[in-house]
């Protein structure tokens, strides 16, 4: 197939500042100090703090890092050090290489297209001849792409791609970029991150793999759909793919959308009806993005609303990720999210993190109080963090100016072997801005508070009935808090009750509130149908005169809660942003024993504690 030529400008970037900066930091590292002197974290500490200040003294443990001079006025990270090499030229302006990868489709995949064909583009640092390369990736179906407005495949994205051929390819790395599947120049069908497109990832990690010009290592990296992809092609165990970092990634797609039962508002839509419109752009390539699962997405979307499942098939099994990821995947995983996140709820990393862990896998979490984004970008998480529970309470420390530079020592260890081996913990910022480091998360000493419905939790305002109307039930509030408390992870609210029909649904608003002045700091929500949790229908009950017991569990949070503030629990019928319940029932609160809202609490003087660099964006952090 021939080459397509695109011409465009490549945003410039300030290299002379970097370069600069770089060794600035190596003087100032000369200096450092201990912060944390006298204060010990078992192992973690231990590991990354010996012979800490190596390679040029900028390559310092987290904790110690606001004290090195890192550019923190610009709208996104940088590096501490420039690398020796220049970008490899070729024949077009943006210095990249385009091919299409081929593999073959399985006979059930159907469609117009019997075999696969994926649209990929390379960027390489000019490397003295023979010398071997490791590739950092991004897969995702928003290159090339009419509907979302952005360039051919053959430009750098603007969200990482200019980032990552700016800051780390002159280090040794080349770059690639991936349409999936239905996308771009890719065949056969968008169907939403199915077997085609699963199959297409892994056979695109294997091409970048095993180039003449790669060292055989590749790394995965993208935020929300392009999160996905790192977790698809891990189910393979591919032998090349060494690292993944996803950034509010799916673990699987209804897990995206459906939480015990409950839809969010977007979930009947979601699926095929949105991302399929990528494969018909109107061009003469449409009629090789024709498949069956066009029709199978938007039906299954509307029957998990309306029976909590689909009615036939494993449209749910083939598209969850994460059993297939713990089963087969021998390398590493850089996992971050925004815990502020209502695209892509934290519940994707959290306690999948600790799932990881658990099977042996090398992994570190990077959890922030940010919505859907990156966690280097001052403007965007200003524009998206707002005060009473929304991320406002912890900006400006939520930036991490140091990502970029972390990133380099992570892919320099797991892709190149060099260096020193990351920090295998947790760092984790409350929602009031402190950041803190974990060996797991949530944390594996942690105490538990039990507070009783009618006793530790009085009824301030509503009765026990909650109406199917989504702004009818009752609310419950603690005493003022004799001291401070401190919650993490998931809480739970285990609640007795009684109802009119089976079916209903109850959503749940956790608040920290202050003489009535109320922050957010978690909900849960689940269709009564599904009252012992997770993806299974329940046993059914009889209306009325029987009870059930909702084990109902929060997304998960983290959250500091001051002495003299009252904890208040919200029941409703739905909430913000979920669907009313396909099934209506008034649903009765039994208070006492039978209903308890369960809160994990942990001891703050035993963490360590320290201070990212600190934002000096003129526009958002002055």
């Amino acid at each position: 197939m021939e080459e397509e030529i695109y011409h465009a400008e490549l945003a410039d970037v300030k290299r002379e500042a970097n370069i600069l900066n770089g060794l600035a930091g190596t003087t100032v590292a000369v200096a450092i100090v201990f912060l944390m002197l006298g204060i010990s974290y078992g192992e973690i500490v231990d590991e990354t703090t010996s012979d800490s200040s190596e390679i040029n003294g900028v390559r310092v443990p987290v904790w110690e890092r606001g004290n090195l001079n890192y550019i923190t006025d610009q709208n996104n990270g940088y590096v501490m050090e420039f690398g020796q090499y220049e970008i490899h030229e070729t024949q077009n302006e943006w210095n990249s290489t385009h091919v299409f990868v081929e593999y073959e489709l399985p006979l059930e995949e159907g469609g117009a297209a019997p075999n696969g064909v994926i649209s990929l583009a390379y960027w390489r640092p000019d490397v003295p001849e023979g010398v071997q390369v490791p590739v950092i990736a991004e897969f995702g179906p928003y290159f090339q792409e009419p509907s979302v407005q952005t360039p051919t495949i053959e430009v750098p994205g603007s969200w990482l791609g200019e980032m990552i051929i700016d800051q780390l390819l002159p280090h040794g790395y080349a770059f690639a970029q991936v349409s999936v599947t239905g996308t771009g120049r890719s065949n056969h069908c968008m169907d939403l991150m199915g077997t085609a497109e699963q199959l297409g990832n892994d056979a695109a990690v294997s091409w970048l793999g095993s180039q003449n010009w790669s060292n055989g290592n590749v790394a995965m990296i993208g935020k929300s759909y392009d999160g996905s992809t790192p977790w698809q092609a891990a189910m393979f165990g591919n032998e090349h793919l060494k690292t993944i970092v996803p950034i509010s990634g799916l673990i699987g797609v209804k897990e995206l959308m459906w939480k015990n039962g409950s839809a969010e508002a977007r979930a009947p839509i979601m699926h095929n009806g949105v991302y399929g419109s990528y494969g018909f752009d109107g061009d003469e390539e449409d009629y090789g993005n024709l498949c069956p699962d066009y029709i199978i997405g938007p039906g299954t979307g509307v029957s998990a609303w309306m029976f909590g499942s689909e009615v036939a098939g494993d449209y749910w099994a083939e598209r969850y990720f994460l059993d297939r990821v713990l089963e087969n995947y021998g390398g590493s995983v850089y996992l971050i999210q925004g815990m502020h996140d209502w695209n892509v709820d934290p519940h994707m990393a959290i306690p999948t993190i600790n799932m990881l862990y658990d099977r042996g896998i090398e992994a570190k979490g990077l959890f922030g109080q940010w919505d859907h984004d990156y966690p280097d970008r001052p403007v965007q998480l200003w524009e998206r963090s707002d005060m009473g529970g929304r991320g406002g309470e912890a900006f400006p420390s939520m930036i991490r100016f140091d990502w970029m530079q972390d990133l380099l020592e992570w892919f320099d260890w797991y892709l190149k072997g060099e260096g020193r081996q990351p920090g295998l913990h947790v760092e984790i910022q409350s929602n009031q801005g402190s950041w803190r480091i974990e060996d797991r998360y949530p944390a594996s000493d942690t105490v538990e508070v039990v507070m009783t419905l009618g006793e530790d939790l009085q009824r301030i305002s509503g009765g026990q009935n909650v109406l199917p109307d989504g702004s009818t039930g009752p609310v419950y509030e603690s005493a003022p808090l004799e001291s401070d408390m401190y919650l993490q992870g998931l809480p739970r609210l285990h609640v007795e009750v009684s109802t009119t029909t089976v079916g209903g649904q109850l959503y749940a608003l956790l608040e920290d509130c202050n003489a009535g002045d109320c922050i957010h700091i978690g909900h849960a929500i689940m269709d009564l149908r599904y009252h012992e949790g997770g993806d299974e229908l329940s046993s059914a009950w009889t209306p009325v005169v029987g009870t059930i017991t909702a084990k109902m569990e929060f997304i998960a949070l983290d959250a500091e809660i001051q002495a003299g503030n009252t904890i208040r629990v919200t029941l409703l019928s739905t909430g913000e942003d979920y669907l009313p319940a396909s099934t209506s029932s008034i649903v009765t609160i039994q208070e006492g024993a039978g209903s308890t809202l369960q809160l994990d609490t942990f001891d703050p003087s035993g963490r360590l504690y320290w201070t990212p660099p600190v934002c000096t964006h003129e526009d958002v952090c002055l």
